[in-house]
C-alpha cells in the first residue's frame, strides 16, 4: 500500500468524522500489456497492477445516513445506503450506486457507513481507474460488513455495476486485474474460461514507461459499446457459415477472408484485428518468459497499428507517441493502451536510455500539440488489499479479502 496516499486518506477521515476509520482498503490501476478488446472477445489478456492506486478509509456510521468525500474532487454525497437515487449524475458516484445495487440485488445485510477516497492514478489514462473504484468499494463493503465475498464476486459485482450502471459494456478484464494482480507478476487472463497464469516478469535492463496524452476518454462517450456490437455482428456472420466456430478463438483469418463481402468492411476490419489480437496474446506471453526483448516489442507494434486502422479506437495524439518511437534509441515497442480514444501509451525500453527518452518525447510532444506529457514509470503490485485499524492508532495489519 501507498503509505503517503493512505496517511492521506486517513487524516481527511478523521477531520471529517472525529473517529479512526476501521479499514484501509488500497485497489490498483492496472495496464494491459497486450490484448485490448480482447477480454469481450473471449480472448486472453496480459494484465499487470500497478503501483498507483484508490485509497477507501470506511467504518460504521452511527446515523442514519452514509456519507462519502471524494477527497481529491472535494465533493461529498450523504444518503440512505437503501434509497432509491437517480443514478449516473455525478461521475464518480454513479459508479459507487451501481456497486450498491449489486448488493441489494444479492440481499446482502449492509448499514449505514462513512468513507472517504483519494487516488494517485491519473483520471482518464487509461489505467482503469473506474474498475479500482467499483472493486475496492466493493471490498470495503465486504470486510466492513463481514459478508465473506469471494474475490471472484467481487469482481463480477466491479463489472456489472460498470454495465449496468455506468453503461460501459467493459468485459471482466480490468476488475479482475484490480483484486488479483501480483506483485513483479505478469498476470495472463483467458476471458472465455477465467482460467490464469502468472508468470515473474524479469524486464532486467529494460523498463515499461507510460506516456500520458492528457487527452482523457470516457468510455461511455466513446465508441467503446459500439465495437462490442460490431464485434458481436460480425461473430453472428461467422457462425452462420463456420457453426463450430464458437468464439473469435475457433476463426482463422482464411475464413473471415472467405465471407469478406457478406460482413462489410467496418466489421470485418473489427473481426481481423479481434482474430490478429488473439494471436499475438499468447506470443507475447512466450516471449516474456524467453526473455525475447525484441520480438515483444515488434508485437507491441503491431498490436498499435491494429488498433489504429482496423479498430480504429486510436487518436492523433496517441499515433504520434508511437510514431516518434520508431527511429528512437532503446525503444523496443510501444502502442496505445485501454479502451482508446486518449489516455496512455505503453512503452517497452532499454532503462539505459529512459531518461532521455522522456525528455525528448516531451519537448516533441508539448511542440506538437501544446499539451504536457507526464510520464510514468511501471512497477507492479499486489491487487486490492486492505489493512485492520487496530485499537493502538499505530497499529495496523493486513487482512485476506
Amino acid at each position: 500500500m501507498n503509505k503517503k496516499l493512505i496517511r492521506g486518506t486517513s487524516t481527511f477521515f478523521q477531520e471529517k468524522f472525529n473517529q479512526t476509520p476501521s479499514y484501509h482498503i488500497s485497489s490498483p490501476g492496472r495496464i494491459n500489456l497486450i490484448g485490448e478488446h480482447i477480454d469481450y472477445n473471449n480472448g486472453s489478456v496480459l494484465l499487470g497492477t500497478i503501483d498507483k492506486a484508490i485509497c477507501f478509509a470506511i467504518s460504521k456510521s452511527e446515523t442514519n445516513q452514509s456519507t462519502i468525500y471524494a477527497k481529491d474532487m472535494d465533493a461529498v454525497k450523504t444518503f440512505h445506503w437503501a434509497a432509491n437515487l437517480p443514478i449516473g449524475q455525478d461521475t464518480w458516484f454513479g459508479y459507487i450506486q451501481g456497486v450498491l445495487e449489486e448488493f441489494k440485488k444479492r440481499k446482502l445485510p449492509l448499514c449505514n457507513f462513512n468513507m472517504v477516497f483519494s487516488s494517485n492514478i491519473p483520471m482518464g489514462s487509461g489505467l482503469s481507474s473506474s474498475a479500482a473504484l467499483e472493486c475496492g468499494f466493493a471490498s470495503a463493503l465486504n470486510v466492513l460488513f463481514d459478508l465473506k465475498l469471494s474475490k471472484l464476486e467481487i469482481v463480477k459485482i466491479g463489472q456489472q455495476a460498470e454495465n449496468n450502471f455506468a453503461g460501459v459494456q467493459c468485459g471482466i478484464m480490468d476488475q479482475f486485474a484490480s483484486v488479483f494482480g501480483k506483485k513483479n507478476h505478469i498476470l495472463q487472463l483467458n476471458c472465455d474460461t477465467l482460467e490464469t497464469e502468472y508468470h515473474r516478469i524479469q524486464l532486467d535492463a529494460h523498463s515499461l514507461v507510460l506516456l500520458n496524452s492528457g487527452v482523457k476518454h470516457t468510455l461511455l462517450d466513446s465508441s467503446y459499446n459500439n465495437r462490442r456490437e460490431e464485434c458481436a455482428q460480425g461473430l453472428v456472420i461467422i457462425k452462420k457459415h463456420f457453426p463450430h466456430v464458437n468464439t473469435f478463438r475457433d476463426c482463422t483469418e482464411n475464413q473471415l477472408n472467405s465471407i469478406r463481402v457478406e460482413l462489410g468492411d467496418t466489421i470485418f476490419k473489427r473481426c481481423l484485428y479481434v482474430i490478429q489480437e488473439i494471436n499475438r496474446v499468447p506470443q507475447a506471453f512466450d516471449a516474456l518468459k524467453q526473455q525475447d526483448y525484441a520480438k515483444l516489442g515488434k508485437l507491441l507494434y503491431q498490436s498499435h497499428q491494429g488498433l489504429d486502422e482496423l479498430y480504429e479506437v486510436s487518436c492523433p495524439e496517441l499515433n504520434f507517441l508511437v510514431s516518434q518511437t520508431f527511429d528512437e534509441p532503446g525503444v523496443l515497442g510501444a502502442r496505445m493502451m485501454g479502451g482508446g480514444f486518449g489516455g496512455c501509451s505503453i512503452n517497452l525500453i532499454r532503462k539505459d536510455c529512459e531518461t532521455a527518452f522522456k525528455t525528448k518525447m516531451k519537448l516533441a510532444y508539448e511542440k506538437e500539440f501544446n499539451l504536457p506529457l507526464q510520464s510514468y514509470q511501471v512497477n507492479l503490485s499486489d491487487g486490492t488489499s486492505c489493512l485492520l485499524i487496530e485499537p493502538n492508532p499505530t497499529s495496523q495489519k493486513h487482512i485476506e479479502l
